[in-house]
This record gives structure tokens, sequence and C-alpha cells, in this order.
């Protein structure tokens, strides 16, 4: 098909851009230049890879399959060409809000003793299941299961408890534990990002809901007494904030938290991560644990960030 990294490359800013005029910037070519590169690639391809219309562009399904796949390759290409130049690069782990709360200091700790060579890198992405598709990661900490057939593989490491996060003024905030029907008059804030509040409430039961990009927004809205949230109990570890008090949901499932990775592993080390990750959490050695009860003890937010 004579397909040459210049096509992947048009195609992957086009997707990341939105648009003809911001690919072009980034590549630092002309907008005409650029669109023609991309008619080649259609013709040489037989199919279409973006709808134009005189005010939207978007790619078709099968640009979105092979955008990814682009972004795939020369991610791959680039790391190919760095490692020849400078040696293997570090393994890098994404997650959308939180790692693996307080446990991710101690492996990763234990990592560096144990593999000295190989460093580990942590990186927050919106969309770490993306970012591992696109290579731009070696292996992601998600709190859900990746969907079938996108290449990737799965490992349940433990459960964590859902914690409500409301304002510290709020009159939630002075009880040690909340269920799930105290929230339901409520404004739920959802973190695009990182939702694990879908399908909580049943049918009749669910509260007004509302989106926002990212942990940071989620938690300033509030500290703002915009809304209250529900969230795992990782994000009480990663980001305390001083506005904010987390508490048990003591009627709510627990959430698993799972290590993901390519079946085709990016990085020479991804086996022994994950193995590792499995021997530190104790994934290899015992079920995930089941849901426990609330119990007095709650989650507080304290100025100096304990």
């Amino acid at each position: 098909m004579n397909v040459e990294l210049r096509h992947l490359r048009a195609l992957a800013a086009i997707g990341d851009e939105g648009t003809i005029t911001g690919a072009a910037a980034v590549l630092h070519v002309s907008q005409p230049a650029l669109s023609r590169t991309l008619e080649q690639l259609e013709s040489r391809l037989g199919i279409q890879l973006v709808e134009r219309t005189t005010r939207r562009l978007a790619l078709t399904e099968a640009g979105r399959t092979l955008c990814e796949r682009a972004h795939l390759i020369l991610n791959q290409l680039d790391d190919a060409l760095a490692q020849a130049a400078a040696g293997p690069r570090p393994l890098r782990v994404g997650f959308a809000s939180a790692a693996l709360g307080d446990r991710t200091v101690p492996l990763l700790r234990s990592w560096r003793e144990e593999h000295p060579g190989t460093p580990v890198r942590v990186h927050r992405h919106d969309d770490p299941d993306v970012a591992l598709r696109r290579g731009e990661i070696d292996a992601a900490v998600l709190r859900s299961a990746p969907a079938p057939g996108r290449g990737l593989a799965a490992q349940p490491l433990y459960r964590e408890r859902r914690l409500a996060a409301v304002p510290e003024g709020d009159p939630l905030a002075r009880r040690t534990a909340v269920r799930l029907h105290d929230l339901a008059d409520r404004r739920v804030v959802i973190c695009s990002t990182a939702a694990t509040t879908a399908g909580l409430w049943p049918d009749g039961q669910r509260p007004q809901t509302f989106e926002v990009a990212n942990v940071d927004e989620w938690l300033t809205a509030i500290a703002t007494e915009e809304a209250v949230g529900v969230t795992a109990e990782g994000t009480a570890h990663s980001h305390p904030h001083p506005g904010v008090r987390y508490l048990p949901v003591s009627d709510a499932p627990p959430v698993t938290v799972h290590l993901v990775w390519p079946r085709t592993p990016t990085h020479p080390a991804t086996h022994a991560f994950v193995d590792h990750v499995r021997r530190t959490t104790g994934a290899a050695e015992q079920p995930p644990r089941p849901p426990t009860p609330a119990t007095p003890g709650e989650y507080r937010v304290l100025p100096d960030g304990r």
C-alpha cells in the first residue's frame, strides 16, 4: 500500500488536534500540504478516514482505529531510536486520579531496590486506557476492567471501599459514615477521568449529576459546596484537600483496582513489574478482599495534609 511514516504522523496529528489547521501547525507544514497527505493515505488504503463538513472534522471508525495504531507505531519507533542512542528508557506507569493509594511509595521503593537499572516513572493521564493502546505508557492502574478486544491484559489487585467526599461545612461531614440514600437528594459531581459512581443508585432514586474534566475540578466543586462526590479509597490518600472530608459509604460496593498492560508489552521489564506488583499487593497469594463494613473510623483532611 506504500504507506509512509508521514502519512501516519498526519493522521495522528489530525486525530489529536481535531482540525487540519491545528494539525498543520503541530507538524509545521501548510494546511494544503497536510490535506494532500491525508488524501494520499485515504487513496492508498481505499477507505475514508476523516469525515469533513464545513463546520466540523471527525475521524471515521476506521480512522479512529488507525489513528490509535499510528500513535503506537510512532511511539515504538521513537522508543527504538532513543534506546539505540541512549539505552533503555524508564518503564512508564499511568493512572487517572490515584495510583495505588498508600501502597504506591513502598511498591516503587522496593522495585528500585530490586531493579536499580530499570527506573519507573509514574504519569497522570486523563485516559490511561487510550494512553496504553497508543504506547504512551507501559502499564496503568485502573479502577475498572478494560473492555475486551482491545489487546490489553488485566490483573485484579485488591478492593477499595467507596468514600463520600463532602464539603467540610456540610452537615454530613459530622458523621462517621453515610449511606447512598443520604446523597440521593444532593448534586453529585462525577470526574470523567475516574468515574466509579455509575449505577450505584437504583432507577428512580438517582441523584442529579454533572461531569467535570479532572480530579482537580472535582475537588473544587466539592470544596465550594457545589456538589458532593463518591470515589474510591485511593483518592483520599492521593488527593487530600482542606475543604473536603472523606467518609465511608457503608452500603456501596467496593471498587476493584486493576493493573493493566498491553498483551504485546511495550517495555522489556513489563512482566517483571507485573510480577512485582502482584507480589507486593498480595494479589498472587490471596483472592480480592470481600466488601468490608464501615467502621467508626473516617477520613478527615487536616490543614497540614495528614
